[in-house]
């Protein structure tokens, strides 16, 4: 039974964060005056803020700064807003040598409102808002970890430090969020990674955020691969293939070119610009165009497992979580508009026996509405708006609205999974799409022999793979289930008169579809026993004498323990019941 949970976010959390942000810049800039302040937002897990200080920011440093933040919060400061004229705010900072405050003041809108946030009268900052009534109000708080950061995230720009912290009402519920990150510390998929042998970025010599899979990972890539293809192909999808770069033009038709290009790569082939493609829908509405269709055709379902490139920012890149390269289990569906929320419904439905064989039962849904940046009419925004929230309703499933947070083409469900440590990550997405099909001209005869115009939904089920497989790496802790660990088995035979019985074990194994190694390395048993259980591969055959001349196995579990004497067949029996059971 999948539970359907919200996302626990609030804006009074919001506000609290916010409000401790600005105490933290307060106490850095009265222990270092010369330090330059930016910007200093609440994000979902408590709040950062950037700056522009020559010396590099110590361990030392956070803890001077949170007894000095301690200080200010006992001295419960009322936090006060004032509006200010333009000429004024940007007298006022420019006079503290506040460059990238006159920065943004300047980058307003000439009808847009200047506020200020007085701490007190002690300290202000420019700032939007909310926040808290003083800051007597933040009871627990923590200051985590220091990061380069871009102003703008632009690495033409100056170099900030970013101090990361977080905040909550409670103490109960601070030591709760860092006990959870000192399990997320020991889950990083860039650690767990290394230790597995499954992947490597290769930064400096071959480029930032480009995967490079090792044996091990590539074998965990192609288990996801063999299923996500198998279990389309179950629903009813046919399978595509498109090419990797288009021409330009073809995404000024999109919408990309206007909309998106930032996240683009273009060079020049024969003198005429090219993209290498950042999504996958330009040719699949290529291949619904390439013959006549009838309404009897629809739903038509197109998957394809695209690599994409886009490009983010080297500061925001990390790991298989954030890369410019990856893979998406990718679908488009062609269908009429009385089809939208059956065929939306089928969609959940797939996504959520999906994400039960992979292991994860707690969903968060969202639904994310027009965006300022769109395309298409309002009119048609709303219908698919509409469409997508009654498959949600029919189903049953509660939701989060996300105001203004769509797609550039369409309103779109988001699906987060929620892992062993409590934490949320943003996989599947199901998008209705109204514009794009009018844009590329795409056409169906209809009953009456008329032209009429398909729908399309843009869907993910697993998203990137790549950020998927990270995922699975952290949720996990690197200790796969059966079914998806690269390396299933290892058989190691204690002396080299035991190899031949180990082989045959290996034999019978693998023709039964399992992934087995055999471990006849010169090296003591409890060496080898040991370095398995390092590499977490889910069973290990111990082969000496007893074995060797009962034709019984020494068999240990890397999640139960040592399981005692079985016979192959025993063996065979309960390895098949949990591939079956995907434990």
């Amino acid at each position: 039974m999948y539970k359907y949970l919200r996302m626990d976010y609030s804006k009074d959390i919001d506000k609290l964060r916010h409000t401790c942000a600005h105490v933290m810049a307060q106490a850095v800039q009265e222990l270092w005056p010369q330090t330059k302040v930016t910007i200093g937002p609440a994000i979902e897990t408590g709040f950062y803020y950037d700056f522009d200080r020559k010396e590099p920011f110590t361990d030392e440093d956070l803890k001077t700064i949170e007894k000095r933040m301690a200080q200010i919060i006992s001295q419960k400061f009322p936090m006060t807003k004032e509006v200010w004229p333009r000429g004024k705010a940007i007298e006022y900072f420019l006079s503290k040598g506040e460059t990238y405050k006159v920065e943004l003041i300047e980058a307003l809108l000439a009808d847009e409102e200047i506020s200020v946030y007085k701490t007190g009268q002690a300290w202000l900052d420019l700032c939007k808002g909310p926040h808290v009534e003083h800051a007597g109000l933040i009871k627990a708080f923590k200051l985590l970890s220091v990061a380069g950061a871009y102003w703008h995230g632009d690495e033409k720009k100056p170099m900030l430090q970013r101090i990361y912290g977080t905040a909550f009402f409670t103490k109960p519920e601070l030591d709760e969020y860092l006990k959870m990150l000192e399990e997320a510390a020991k889950r990083d998929h860039r650690k767990l990674a290394t230790q597995l042998d499954l992947f490597h970025v290769y930064h400096e010599t071959a480029g930032a955020g480009l995967v490079f899979y090792h044996p091990n990972g590539a074998m965990l890539r192609k288990i996801i691969e063999d299923y996500v293809r198998a279990q389309h192909l179950k629903h009813g999808y046919q399978l595509v293939m498109t090419p990797h770069m288009l021409k330009g033009k073809l995404w000024e038709v999109s919408g990309h070119a206007e909309h998106y290009q930032q996240n683009m790569y273009y060079f020049k082939v024969d003198d005429e610009d090219y993209a290498v493609k950042p999504m996958n829908c330009p040719g699949h509405m290529l291949i619904y165009k390439s013959q006549l269709r009838s309404y009897r055709d629809l739903p038509i379902r197109y998957f394809e497992l695209g690599t994409v490139y886009r490009q983010e920012k080297a500061g925001v890149l990390h790991g298989l979580l954030r890369v410019r390269g990856f893979t998406q289990d990718d679908a488009h569906i062609f269908l009429r508009p009385d089809q939208i929320k059956e065929e939306v419904m089928s969609v959940l439905d797939f996504a959520f026996e999906t994400m039960k064989d992979f292991g994860f039962e707690d969903l968060c849904i969202e639904l994310s509405t027009r965006p300022q940046d769109f395309i298409g009419s309002q009119e048609n925004w709303d219908k698919a708006t509409k469409s997508l929230k009654e498959a949600l309703d029919a189903k049953k499933i509660k939701y989060d609205i996300n105001e203004g947070e769509g797609a550039f083409y369409g309103p779109k469900i988001d699906i987060k999974l929620k892992d062993a440590i409590g934490r949320f990550w943003q996989c599947g997405t199901i998008q209705c799409d109204f514009a794009l099909p009018e844009r590329f001209d795409l056409h169906y005869i209809d009953e009456q022999g008329r032209q009429a115009r398909p729908i399309m939904v843009h869907r993910a089920i697993l998203g990137s793979l790549e950020r998927f497989i990270g995922t699975l790496i952290e949720h996990y802790a690197g200790h796969f289930p059966l079914w998806l660990a690269p390396r299933q088995i290892v058989v190691i035979p204690i002396k080299p008169d035991h190899q031949g019985f180990a082989e045959e074990i290996k034999k019978t194994l693998v023709d039964e579809g399992f992934r087995v190694t055999v471990d006849s390395r010169n090296e003591s048993l409890s060496k080898r026993i040991r370095e398995a259980a390092v590499q977490k591969i889910p069973y290990q055959i111990v082969i000496g004498d007893k074995e060797a001349s009962s034709q019984m196995l020494a068999v240990r579990s890397h999640s139960d323990g040592d399981l005692g004497s079985m016979s192959p067949q025993d063996l065979l029996g309960r390895l098949k019941q949990q591939v079956i059971d995907k434990k």
